[in-house]
C-alpha cells in the first residue's frame, strides 16, 4: 500500500502534489468561489445549530463540511488512479473535469437543509441548494445554460442520495454518500459529549481516533480506521457499512479498522 500526498482528507485544501488530479483547475476555481461566498459561508454556520446546539447531535457545520469536502476528493482521486470510470457528469455529455465539480459543490451543499431541520435534512438540502447553484453557476465562464442545468441536476443527485433510501445512481453520489460516514472521529462528537450527550452516536464517534484513506493493494481504495474502544463498532459496522452499501463503490474501497486498546479486546478487528 502506498500513501497519498493527503491520507487523511482533513486539509482545508487538497493537493496531491498537483500531478494527478485536476489539472484543468476548473474545481480549484469553484472552490475558490465557494470559499468567499457569504450566503454559502453563513448557511454552513447556521446548519449546525439544529443539530447541535438544539438536538445535541454531531457537528453537521463547517469542520465536517471541510472534511466530507477533503476526503471525498481525495476518495475521488484515488478511484480515477485506480482506474475507475465515472458515470455522472460522463452520461450527461459533460467534460470529465466536471466530475470533480459535482463531487464538491454536493459536498459543500450536501447538508444545508439542516436549517430547517435535523430530521429529513437531504430533502430540505435540495431546494435550498438547487437556488445556491442557480446563483453561482452562471459565474463560472466555462459553462453554458445546457452545461449548468446538467451539473444542477447531478449536485442534487449526489445531495439528495447521501442520507436517505434512495440509492445512488452515479460514482459521484457514491463517493459523497461514503464520505459523509468517513467524518467519524471523536473531535466532531465534542461539544454534545462536553455538554453531556451520551447517545450511541456521540459515545461511539468518542472512540474513532483516526481515519485515513490510501492507494489499495486487492483495490483502487483502502479505508483505515483507528478506534481506541470496541464502542466505535457502531460508527463502523452500522454507520459506515450502511452508508457503503448500494452506494456502487463496494468492489472498489476496503474498509478495515482496527482497535489499537491493549485494555479492550472485545473487537480487535473489523473489515468491510
Amino acid at each position: 500500500m502506498s500513501d497519498t500526498a493527503d491520507t487523511t482528507g482533513n486539509g482545508r485544501t487538497y493537493d496531491p502534489d498537483g500531478e494527478h488530479a485536476f489539472p484543468d483547475g476548473r474545481v480549484n476555481e469553484v472552490l475558490s468561489y465557494v470559499e468567499t461566498d457569504e450566503e454559502i459561508q453563513t448557511y454552513l454556520e447556521a446548519q449546525n445549530v439544529n443539530p447541535v446546539a438544539r438536538k445535541q447531535y454531531n457537528d453537521h457545520g463547517e469542520k465536517h463540511i471541510e472534511i466530507v469536502l477533503n476526503r471525498a476528493l481525495c476518495l475521488y482521486d484515488l478511484l480515477k488512479r485506480g482506474g475507475v470510470e465515472f458515470n455522472g457528469a460522463a452520461q450527461q455529455g459533460l467534460d470529465e473535469a466536471d466530475e470533480a465539480v459535482i463531487v464538491a459543490l454536493a459536498a459543500v451543499l450536501h447538508d444545508i437543509g439542516h436549517v430547517v431541520h435535523r430530521d429529513e435534512h437531504a430533502y430540505y438540502s435540495i431546494p435550498l441548494a438547487a437556488d445556491v447553484l442557480d446563483r453561482i453557476l452562471p459565474e463560472f465562464g466555462f459553462y453554458d445554460v445546457a452545461e449548468r442545468v446538467r451539473v444542477k441536476g447531478e449536485v442534487l443527485h449526489a445531495i439528495l442520495c447521501h442520507h436517505t433510501e434512495e440509492t445512488p445512481l452515479t460514482l459521484e453520489a457514491g463517493v459523497i454518500r461514503v464520505c459523509d460516514g468517513l467524518d467519524m472521529e471523536r473531535g466532531r462528537s465534542r461539544i454534545p459529549y462536553e455538554k453531556g450527550g451520551r447517545g450511541i452516536n456521540t459515545v461511539s464517534s468518542q472512540a474513532i481516533e483516526r481515519v485515513s484513506l490510501q492507494e489499495g493493494d486487492s483495490t483502487p481504495v483502502h479505508v483505515e480506521i483507528e478506534m481506541t474502544d470496541a464502542a466505535g463498532v457502531y460508527q463502523v459496522d452500522t454507520l459506515l457499512k450502511s452508508k457503503l452499501r448500494d452506494s456502487g463503490l463496494e468492489e472498489h474501497v476496503r474498509i478495515v479498522a482496527l482497535n489499537t486498546s491493549e485494555q479492550d479486546e472485545l473487537v480487535a478487528r473489523i473489515e468491510l
